[in-house]
């Protein structure tokens, strides 16, 4: 959660910062351009990672961190609740939406949000997905670090979608403000109220493990006419401080984790899937809709290495100022007056 990178910046700005921790995009942004992350390119390891990974991690002809997961996003949903009022699992959006209005009529909440990454990695899919889809997404993202284009052209699509359902009911914007990711969320959607769930699919064998009483699959999000998204990030990133005092140890401790057999075990266990060429994905049943999506390349990556600002702490705020009642051409303004020319930080 996000209190851990906060404990985990300020024990590196006080000199108290461990020898290994783990990164999001964000904070790797931060702490990388503070050259106190110690170049991983060296260990044995890294060529067992996958092309796309690599190109996420090379940044300046250095790796500041190594993925141990790739993570996804999905939609859960509950197969009995679906079942008992004569509804399926959606495949697009059109249908999404159609089901979310049938329980919004039957006095139902649709789906369960939390205030992190439920709507933003939504709107995310909706608006990045052109840009990966024709390949000109490294440009577009080298173009808004710069400056020299509106964030918001991009993700004003996907936050309408996110205005959208908050307006209809589908989301119950009060309550999602205070839920929290894949903890309070998960025991929402385990009493079995709601047909939806909008969170990790690594949460799947938590929600699992709460024998819920029905049977749950997670499927990719259904945002657009045509088909599904699904949203990934290279994930559980490790990265080594580079003022260590055990900089050598640090480092045979992360080729030793990143090792084949110890990632895909750590990836199966995550309900992830590898980030090594050629690794298996999780063989967690719910999530295995995933892994279709994943293999026909219909992905986006949530918080993407060549776009040079903090997107995801970004993308929560707009997502939170919506569920506030803020209006969706303010939060717009507002995103794109946080992404100065270079892509410097944001302040909340």
């Amino acid at each position: 959660g996000s209190a851990y990178y906060e404990a985990l910046q300020k024990r590196m700005a006080t000199g108290h910062g461990d020898d290994i921790f783990i990164v999001d995009h964000d904070t790797a942004l931060a702490l990388s351009q503070e050259g106190l992350l110690q170049d991983l390119s060296g260990l044995d390891t890294i060529s067992e990672l996958s092309a796309p990974m690599l190109d996420q991690m090379e940044a300046g002809g250095q790796i500041l961190w190594v993925p141990t997961t790739v993570s996804a996003f999905g939609l859960y949903c509950n197969l009995d609740l679906l079942k008992a009022h004569g509804q399926t699992v959606p495949e697009t959006l059109p249908e999404w939406e159609r089901v979310c209005g049938y329980f919004v009529e039957q006095g139902i909440l649709p789906i369960v949000a939390n205030n992190d990454i439920s709507l933003k990695t939504l709107a995310i899919a909706r608006g990045f997905y052109p840009l990966y889809q024709s390949g000109t997404q490294r440009e577009i993202f080298r173009q808004i670090g710069q400056g020299e284009a509106a964030l918001s052209r991009y993700l004003t699509d996907g936050f309408s979608l996110v205005q959208r359902f908050i307006d209809r009911g589908y989301v119950d914007a009060e309550k999602a403000l205070v839920t929290k990711k894949t903890s309070d969320d998960l025991v929402e959607f385990a009493r079995g109220e709601s047909p939806f769930l909008l969170t990790g699919g690594w949460a799947a064998n938590r929600v699992k493990e709460m024998e819920p009483g029905f049977a749950f699959t997670v499927v990719a999000y259904p945002v657009l006419d045509d088909g599904a998204v699904l949203v990934i990030n290279p994930d559980t990133r490790m990265a080594v401080n580079a003022e260590s005092g055990h900089v050598e140890e640090a480092m045979a401790f992360v080729t030793h984790f990143t090792q084949r057999e110890n990632i895909q075990k750590f990836a199966d266990d995550q309900c992830s899937f590898s980030p090594l060429t050629g690794g298996a994905p999780s063989s967690a049943a719910e999530i295995q809709p995933l892994v279709d999506t994943y293999q026909a390349g219909r992905t986006v990556i949530g918080s993407d290495t060549h776009l040079q600002i903090p997107i995801w702490d970004l993308t929560a705020d707009c997502a939170q100022k919506l569920l506030a009642g803020e209006e969706l051409e303010a939060v717009m303004t507002w995103l794109d007056s946080q992404v100065p020319a270079g892509g410097a930080a944001h302040e909340n």
